[in-house]
């Protein structure tokens, strides 16, 4: 049955959790709602959101995962994409970005797709090398990419067919890495540099422009669709805001000041019930709430803690908990109290430098940049862990993609399929 709920808590009706569920159904972009369960079909999942409903938590955890294929795919940290029996990796190999679909069996290329995206890197980012760091958005039948240069590309996913490309929008300082949002018929992603960015709603079909915003420029995390006042808003953070923005016409509906110490702010939106969660590096943790009245828009601050913060680790909610990696302490794990802000756990500090975060049921599963998998089984009081497993002998900075007994992990230039057997 579970623990009972704490003094204070706010307990849901059945009413409120089947609105809550249908507003979740509703939220994911219509073309990646239409694939299968076990599918992974975009940044973070299918719902953007860090959820692995599709994968299977065993009920223990073996001594140690199973290694089906190892292959060479290139550079870059864009996840990879799973539709059916496919597997396709956007990646650099030498001056190409490269598209290619591969056996999820066996890891065989399928198919092959290149052009020509050669930049010079900034020297600050040299670490993290030449990208690409966009994840593939894959929508009825059709593969989006955003390149290190700001090129934005459409593959026909059976073949690898070039559909439309609209090169060289521009990039940020430290490069792109938001991936691309699919809503109905279109695609939306923020281009252009620090100081003349435009938030761009391209067709489906043609790469035209149905709609532009262009009051700052883009920020490192990728856009999310909420319905925020019965308005389906594009929720983006940019270079110097966190904003809403109309689905429908591309108006500014709500704009909030927001920088990150490091100026790279990495995030992807959380909606919490009601709540939008704002955070970012040095700024802690913010939830708001979003109105409309007489057709004006504003924000209201719930609550803040300055206690943890993200940095470019992006956490998962269980519940009314979100679970991330602070950068304070140099690396540590929290469980944040979503309706209140208090945090009620942290792990001992130097944990990683950074992690990609998912979640299966109660099952959190962080993979590190030193290539550690932490299984962690979330308890409101205390960071659990219950087992470790290593994964890559290189650097992983790549979000794995989880589905059913399989874990495909992308380390700094080879892609490997891990099972539970």
């Amino acid at each position: 049955m579970g623990p009972p709920p704490r003094p204070g808590a706010r307990i849901m009706t059945n009413q409120q959790r089947l609105w809550v569920a249908a507003m979740a159904i509703a939220m994911i972009p219509l073309g990646v709602a239409d694939t299968a369960a076990q599918d992974w079909p975009q940044w973070r999942g299918p719902a953007r959101d860090g959820v692995a409903s599709g994968f299977d938590v065993p009920s223990q955890w073996p001594s140690a995962l199973n290694q089906q294929w190892s292959v060479e795919v290139g550079l870059g940290y864009a996840t990879p994409v799973l539709i059916g029996d496919r597997i396709y990796q956007f990646s650099r190999q030498g001056d190409d970005e490269v598209m290619a679909a591969l056996d999820a069996g066996t890891g065989e290329t399928l198919w092959r797709t290149a052009y020509p995206a050669p930049f010079n890197m900034n020297p600050s980012t040299a670490r993290h090398r030449a990208g690409p760091k966009s994840t593939p958005t894959y929508a009825d039948g059709r593969l989006f990419t955003l390149g290190m240069t700001g090129t934005v590309t459409a593959f026909d996913a059976s073949d690898g067919r070039q559909l439309w490309q609209v090169p060289d929008t521009g990039a940020p300082a430290f490069h792109t890495s938001q991936s691309a949002l699919v809503v109905d018929d279109l695609v939306i992603l923020h281009v252009g540099g620090d100081n003349n960015g435009r938030l761009n709603a391209f067709d489906v079909a043609s790469g035209d422009v149905r709609w532009t915003w262009d009051g700052d420029g883009p920020a490192y995390g990728s856009p999310m669709l909420f319905d925020l006042g019965g308005t389906r808003q594009v929720v983006v953070f940019t270079h110097r805001h966190f904003v809403g923005v109309s689905l429908e016409t591309g108006a500014l509906l709500w704009s909030r000041p927001f920088t990150t110490s490091s100026d790279t702010t990495s995030q992807t939106p959380i909606l919490y019930n009601d709540m939008v969660i704002q955070l970012g590096r040095g700024n802690g943790v913010t939830a708001f709430r979003v109105a409309e009245s007489g057709g004006a828009w504003t924000t209201e601050d719930v609550w803040h803690t300055d206690d943890v913060s993200l940095h470019m680790v992006n956490g998962v909610v269980d519940g009314d908990v979100l679970i991330g990696l602070s950068h304070l302490n140099s690396g540590q794990y929290f469980g944040l109290d979503l309706d209140t802000g208090e945090v009620l756990w942290t792990s001992d500090p130097r944990q990683a430098d950074h992690a990609s975060i998912a979640r299966s049921g109660s099952t959190i599963l962080s993979l590190e940049d030193d290539a550690e998998l932490v299984v962690i089984d979330h308890d409101r009081t205390r960071f659990n862990p219950v087992q470790r497993y290593e994964v890559a002998e290189s650097e992983t900075w790549t979000a794995p993609t989880l589905s059913g007994n399989r874990l495909f992990v992308k380390d700094v230039s080879t892609l490997t399929l891990w099972t539970l057997d």
